[in-house]
């Protein structure tokens, strides 16, 4: 399996996935610890891709979405963005939209 492949299979197989640098509980940049909290405060549970494990992904998921810079966003197999255009559809309420129906049973 290429790894376009694998990365094509974690955003199918997950509803929400980050990649990022470092873990949710220890992320390894402050863009990666931005994008996971704002997740957080959304309520919603995601996969993380640790892009830091494996160099293969890391430069794969650059190439995925024809975009620079981790961490990169995906609801429903779908690139939404980076840190910066989390920050402004959180800002804006429309990713509290788009992640509503996958918010944690309260």
């Amino acid at each position: 399996m290429s790894i376009q492949d694998t990365i094509r299979q974690q955003v199918t197989d997950n509803s929400v996935v980050l990649y990022m640098k470092g873990t949710p509980s220890f992320p390894q940049c402050g863009f990666s610890s931005g994008a996971v909290q704002i997740l957080k405060n959304c309520g919603v549970s995601f996969a993380a891709v640790n892009v830091l494990a494996d160099a293969d992904i890391r430069q794969g998921i650059k190439e995925y979405a024809n975009w620079p810079t981790i961490p990169q966003l995906y609801i429903k197999g779908e690139f939404v963005g980076g840190s910066d255009i989390m920050k402004e559809l959180y800002a804006n309420g429309e990713l509290q939209t788009m992640l509503n129906e996958f918010k944690d049973a309260e």
